[in-house]
């Protein structure tokens, strides 16, 4: 269908026509995903639907829904929305930090508790980000982008879920959190002097961040990782199961059903964190390459369907909704890898986590509306301050 089409009267706004413009690549790939990561809770619980295949299978159908719901909706009620989204999960964040509704797990403080349901506001506060952050960028100019004292709002929005994250302590999502902030302020144009002075900043903070700013057990993450065999039965056991199950899969696996480190529990957290070296291990290389395959495409679809917005709010958001997705995947992959410390990041769409899924599904949702409504154009000088 051509542009001229969609932007007849009333023919652009047809939900049939809508349908016909979502690119079911991503939902075909996402589909996939989510079917292997079914099977693979459905092995390493032996054979057992409950207690994590079902509730992700039926998790994903619902978010399935939810998903190509949100990609009818017209880019102006997204860009209107979103610095009260924003302030929303802000919120929710900050109830998790100074408030007796914060719920610890897993060594952590990330977790609202309110009564009837948990969520995680660390996960959901990733999406509120990328949408401040297009909105801001889409009301100011290219100088303000490369470098200006306005740039003090934008790193503010990105700094403040960061600081209180990072407090939680959950050193894996504050990471997202600061990392996709600083790719969405890198493809608005900030300026490359700017970059280099921001890495640098970062490589001199590092060394004594780890040493006095982390807590104790984080800390031995990093330490882990830099040598995970000097405790093998305690704080590197994880880690080096992980890389046992990686290496024990070979080119065609072991089978599935068959892994050994993970249907006899030696891995660990392996329906959550570390599902990906469940996959190497029972489907070998070949099934590994398969599943980052998939990644990799829904990645440059994704990328596609940004550069092709005609809205810079368009391509920012959907660009900014890739971003979070891809560290999702490169952060896992690593972490399981032994090449990054082990933070608690899952991999999209095959761990368990109804928080997780709901953001990656979210984030496509608008991927898939900017894909619908590439040819709308938001008015500029609409930006805060």
């Amino acid at each position: 269908m051509t542009a001229s089409a969609l932007t007849r009267p009333g023919e652009r706004d047809r939900l049939s026509t809508k349908f016909a413009e979502l690119d079911w690549r991503i939902i075909g790939l996402l589909c996939i995903l989510a079917g292997i990561g079914t099977a693979m809770l459905y092995s390493i619980a032996g054979g057992h639907w409950q207690p994590w295949a079902a509730k992700h299978l039926i998790r994903f159908g619902v978010l399935l829904a939810g998903m190509l719901a949100l990609a009818m909706v017209h880019p102006k009620w997204w860009f209107h929305a979103a610095y009260p989204v924003y302030g929303v999960l802000l919120f929710m964040v900050m109830l998790v930090e100074f408030t007796p509704l914060g719920y610890v797990a897993g060594g952590a403080k990330n977790w609202l508790h309110l009564g009837f349901i948990r969520i995680q506001p660390a996960e959901f506060v990733k999406i509120g980000l990328v949408l401040a952050l297009a909105r801001w960028y889409h009301g100011h100019s290219a100088q303000d982008a490369r470098w200006s004292w306005k740039l003090l709002f934008p790193a503010g929005i990105i700094g403040v879920p960061f600081i209180l994250v990072a407090k939680q302590p959950d050193l894996g999502s504050a990471m997202i959190i600061g990392l996709t902030g600083a790719v969405m302020m890198f493809m608005a144009g900030l300026s490359w002097r700017v970059i280099g002075a921001g890495v640098a900043a970062a490589v001199a903070v590092i060394p004594p961040f780890v040493m006095f700013g982390m807590h104790d057990y984080q800390r031995n993450r990093v330490l882990t990782f830099l040598n995970p065999e000097a405790d093998p039965s305690g704080t590197g056991y994880n880690i080096i199961q992980s890389k046992i199950a990686l290496g024990s899969g070979g080119l065609m696996g072991k089978g599935y059903g068959l892994g050994s480190q993970s249907q006899l529990e030696f891995l660990p957290e392996r329906h959550t964190d570390f599902i990906f070296s469940t996959v190497s291990e029972e489907f070998g290389f070949i099934g590994s390459f398969t599943v980052l395959a998939c990644y990799v495409a829904l990645i440059l679809i994704s990328l596609r369907i940004a550069a092709l917005s005609h809205s810079h709010f368009g391509r920012l958001s959907a660009a900014g909704m890739t971003a979070f997705v891809a560290l999702f995947m490169l952060i896992n992959g690593a972490m399981v890898m032994g090449l990054a410390p082990v933070v608690g990041v899952p991999m999209p769409m095959l761990s368990y986590g109804g928080s997780s899924m709901m953001t990656v599904m979210v984030g496509f949702g608008l991927i898939l509306s900017t894909r619908v409504h590439r040819y709308v154009e938001l008015p500029k000088g609409q930006g805060l301050f």
